[in-house]
This record gives structure tokens, sequence and C-alpha cells, in this order.
């Protein structure tokens, strides 16, 4: 039992990561209707910045963590002026086969720097475990779990109550009608490719002081895209509870699968098997907004 409760407790902090990577997702698509494919290597190019930072210069961790929000701005705000204003208008297919373009070319670019060799992050908190309900669990694992609660939890503010946060939803909602009372919704876009760079440079950079980084990080947009479309491709809430479902039935399902049929490796389809059996159920999510067409 034990064993299972560890499981589960290691699959809310992977979860929690899921969490914010599918934010980013869902607040690309809230305000532009793109399924951005690029998220997992903006969460690798996160990562490896940070990497560069502390242990290439020798800066300070909380320094260098500060310094890659900064970069990750910048970087949102490029790839929403270059890759993606020019194609404002078009039709959604082409602004999707660019996302996944500039998934290949952020991979390349990451490769070309620093390998394809695994990266390892210097200590940041002590190693000592930390004892919960009788399991030990490793400070890095709290502090992980705590700052993406704390991050999802200021960003439902923002955009129940800030006044741009407002806007983003209105535009979501109706872009023309956002447009028509003086909300600039190029300036919405790059917001939220800024927000989806951020959010997702602290996923990679969590992850990285956990498990540490390599050039195969990218694959996570694919293992928390399940995530998205379980939650809902439209729903902030939807994002929380499906990167905590998928990260705890990746775990708990990959563990049963050792115990009872000595089989590995079910964590990697494990998320893909339940998003097939609920979306047969509620094909738009669990929380994701009924789009009824009538003909």
């Amino acid at each position: 039992m034990e064993y299972y409760l560890q499981l589960f407790i290691n699959g809310l902090v992977v979860g929690g990561i899921y969490s914010l990577v599918a934010l980013g997702f869902v607040v690309i698509y809230k305000a532009t209707k793109v399924v951005n494919f690029a998220q997992g290597e903006m969460v690798m190019v996160g990562a490896y910045v940070c990497f560069g930072l502390t242990v290439q210069l020798s800066i300070p961790f909380v320094w260098a963590f500060f310094m890659t929000l900064g970069f990750s701005v910048v970087l949102g705000l490029l790839v929403e002026r270059l890759a993606l204003r020019p194609l404002i208008g078009e039709a959604h297919i082409c602004v999707i086969m660019v996302t996944i373009g500039l998934s290949s070319v952020l991979k390349s670019i990451v490769q070309l720097i620093w390998g394809t060799q695994i990266r390892v992050y210097p200590e940041v908190l002590p190693s000592t475990p930390v004892m919960i309900a009788g399991l030990p669990v490793a400070p890095v694992y709290i502090a992980a779990f705590a700052l993406s609660a704390v991050l999802f939890g200021l960003f439902t503010l923002f955009f129940k109550y800030s006044r741009m946060g407002i806007a983003m939803r209105a535009t979501a909602h109706d872009q023309q009608a956002a447009q028509s009372m003086g909300i600039g919704i190029r300036g919405i876009f790059a917001l939220s490719w800024c927000i989806a760079s951020v959010v997702s440079t602290v996923g990679g950079v969590i992850l990285g002081n956990i498990n540490g980084i390599n050039s195969h990080l990218g694959v996570l947009g694919l293992k928390v895209f399940p995530a998205v479309i379980l939650g809902g491709l439209d729903s902030l809430l939807g994002a929380a509870l499906g990167g905590l479902i998928i990260g705890v039935l990746e775990n708990v399902c990959d563990g049963l699968a050792k115990d009872l049929l000595g089989l590995g490796g079910f964590r990697d389809v494990a998320a893909f098997v339940v998003l097939v059996i609920i979306l047969m159920i509620r094909p738009y999510g669990l929380f994701g907004t009924k789009d009824i067409e009538r003909v």
C-alpha cells in the first residue's frame, strides 16, 4: 500500500508540471484557436537556458531562474511577431504546421548548442527527504508541487480579475466583438504566447531539478496533450485537473502493470488509453465547452 501511495505522491508532482505546460496550450488556444505543437520544445529551451546560466556561466540559481523567465518572455514575443503574426487570418492548419516546424527548429538549436547528452542541474535544495504520511518525499518534489500550485493560482486570478486577463477572455470568446470594444487583438496574441513560454520554462526548470534534461525533453508536449484534451482545450480548470489526473494515472498504472503483469513501459500509453475512453463518453473533455453547430 505504501508503494502505491508513493506512486500517487510522485504522480501529483509530475501532474503539477503537466498542468503548467497544459496551461500554455489552453492560453494560446483560447486566444488564437491554435494548438501549439511547439509547447514541449519551449519547455526544453527554457530548461537548457537556465542550465547554461547556472552551470556554464556560474550564475546563482535564483538569479538564473529569473533571467530565464525574462528570456522566455522575449522568446514568446519573437515567435508571435516573426512566425505567427504574418499568418493572422490564414487557415488554422497553416498556423499549426508553423508550430510543428518551430518545434523542429528549437530542438535543432538546442542540440547544436548543448548536444544530446543528459545534463544535470546542481543541487538547489537539501537531499534529505521529508516525511509525509509516513513516507519519505524529496524536498525538490514538495517545492515543485508548491510552485506549480502557486503559479496556477496566480494565473487564475490574473485571468479572472485583471484588466488584461478579462481582455484575453473577451478575445477568446469573440475576437471581432473584442476588437470593436477597443481591445488590441495583436497585443493579446503576443501576451498569450509570452504566458505560454513562461509557464513552459517554469515546467522545464522544475523537471531539470528533478530528473535532469536532454534533447528529448520536448516529447513532454505530446505527453501533456492528453491532459489538455482530457480537461478541455478551452478550460483552465480542466488543464489543472487534467494534468494531475494524467500524472497520477501514469505512475499508478505503470506500477500496477509491473506488479500484476510484469510489464514495463505502460506509463507512456496509460494516458492515451484513458483519454480514448473519456472522449468516447465526453468528446469535449471534462470541462470543455460544447460547440453546437446547427446545420
